[in-house]
């Protein structure tokens, strides 16, 4: 599914609820599972507002999350993952050097979610989302949010989704 909306206008919710109910329908994590939930975001700054909603949500139904980004030391993001959470928010950079030094992996990721994938296309991180997209099983359930919907997107939307993605569209984006 692919769901274009304007900044602001509910679009974590819209992921995170279901989220919750996909990951309470899967097999418990044991030791060195990786996530059961990727969303890969383009900043710090919205990765630290959705786990803000993760959290707050998450919360009633006893999942664990953690934001993980660069801009800060590795030591407590590499722990959390370490520990296990159902929910990892996640820069395609800093993520993908936690995959590439054996701190945690992607074989358990179910439900995928791209949250402002045109602002990540913009900002060159195309080739990390492949690189990262290509380590997660292709049974995985993606939803992709953007405040747009150029070819790009487009694109990416059909190489990422097993099937022909549903549009969503809220306003006038």
């Amino acid at each position: 599914m692919v769901g274009v909306a304007q900044t602001g206008s509910g679009k974590t919710v819209a992921f995170m609820l279901p989220a919750i109910i996909h990951v309470n329908a899967q097999a418990p994590l044991k030791h060195g599972d990786g996530p059961v939930v990727l969303v890969l975001v383009p900043t710090r700054e919205l990765a630290m507002q959705v786990q803000a909603e993760a959290t707050r949500f998450g919360k009633m139904a006893g999942l664990m999350n953690t934001a993980i980004f660069g801009g800060v030391p590795r030591y407590n993001q590499a722990n959390d993952l370490r520990r296990g959470v159902e929910v990892c928010i996640a820069t395609p950079g800093r993520l993908l050097d936690f995959l590439e030094t054996g701190v945690t992996n992607l074989k358990r990721v179910t439900y995928l979610v791209l949250d402002e994938a045109d602002r990540m296309l913009d900002m060159g991180f195309e080739p990390q989302i492949r690189r990262i997209v290509s380590q997660i099983r292709p049974d995985r359930q993606t939803t992709m949010w953007s405040a747009t919907w150029p070819k790009e997107v487009q694109s990416m939307a059909r190489d990422f989704c097993r099937e022909e993605p549903i549009r969503l569209t809220v306003g006038n984006t």
